[in-house]
């Protein structure tokens, strides 16, 4: 049986949920695919290659933005988005070090 250990880092925690909760549909792991795939792309060639609505692609991209999964970076009139590797390892480090305290 597994014991917990009282000192656990709930505010990386707490992030590390968010990001989990924004990870958790299958649309928004699609479009993370396919900005990683891509490195960086701007949001018309996410829903035009996708095949997606653009309200839809827009809600969904602002929702892994909160979390901080992706930046944006304005090039014209177009806002390129690529993925935060950083704060998804922080995350990932964070979780893991929670699941290994006994």
């Amino acid at each position: 049986m597994r014991k917990a250990k009282v000192n656990i880092d709930n505010d990386k925690l707490q992030e590390s949920s968010e990001i989990l909760r924004a990870l958790a549909h299958p649309l928004r792991m699609k479009i993370l695919k396919f900005i990683d795939d891509n490195k960086v792309i701007n949001v018309n060639k996410i829903y035009n290659t996708l095949s997606l609505e653009q309200s839809i692609t827009s809600q969904h991209l602002r929702i892994l933005r909160v979390a901080g999964i992706v930046e944006t970076k304005r090039e014209g009139k177009f806002i390129q988005y690529s993925i935060d590797y950083q704060r998804v390892d922080n995350a990932v480090n964070a979780i893991g070090s929670f699941l290994d305290e006994e």
